[in-house]
């Protein structure tokens, strides 16, 4: 942990970099406003959350020597990117504006949500990541329980913060990006990469 500084530069660069949850924000905010982008924000940081308790757990240890679990969470993970892309790409081009009625903007988040939560969940790289990282700062003549809650709250709240930006970011571009052909653009884009995304994770390996 006197390296901590070090694991927020690692760790800052890991959640900044381009992947499916960033697209994800990306195409919420531009698509469905701020509000909805940060539901599904939420869904990324609990997803996280999740995946860091079960790194450190007897099923990150499973994931991590059974071919079998890997390829399945593996291929499960890879299904639901590619079946996203292509909910992108088909969806239309401009979102109709009006009132809508409570009930319809919670179901909107609550979708928003579930999309970061899976997306993230049903990824097993991050567990390898988690596994092969926490040890690097970790002191085990300390209490394991505070630096590992200390080094996955650190995570997650980077998370929030930097996945936060960019929602912020692209809805500032939202009025020229959602004319008829820039939305278009958009939802091919963002489609294409989610396929992409799904075949690159079928394709790895541990």
């Amino acid at each position: 942990m006197d390296n901590y500084f070090l694991y927020l530069s690692v760790a800052a660069i890991m959640v900044a970099s381009p992947g499916p949850g960033v697209i994800l924000t990306l195409s919420n905010s531009i698509r469905y406003g701020f509000k909805s982008a940060l539901s599904g924000i939420v869904g990324i940081a609990l997803g996280i959350l999740i995946i860091a308790v079960i790194s450190a757990s007897s099923l990150g240890l499973l994931l991590a020597t059974s071919a079998v679990a890997f390829t399945v969470l593996k291929y499960l993970g890879a299904a639901y990117l590619i079946y996203l892309g292509i909910k992108l790409w088909l969806s239309p081009a401009i979102m109709l504006q009006g009132d809508i009625g409570d009930n319809i903007v919670e179901y909107r988040y609550l979708l928003r949500f579930k999309e970061g939560f899976l997306i993230t969940l049903l990824n097993p790289k991050p567990i390898f990541f988690f596994m092969s990282l926490f040890p690097q700062f970790i002191n085990h003549q300390q209490s394991y329980l505070l630096q590992f809650s200390m080094l996955t709250l650190t995570f997650c709240g980077l998370i929030l913060f930097v996945h936060t930006l960019y929602a912020l970011g692209a809805n500032s571009m939202k009025k020229w990006l959602s004319t008829p052909k820039g939305s278009k653009t958009i939802n091919r884009v963002g489609g294409s990469v989610f396929v992409l995304f799904g075949f690159g994770l079928a394709t790895s390996q541990r």
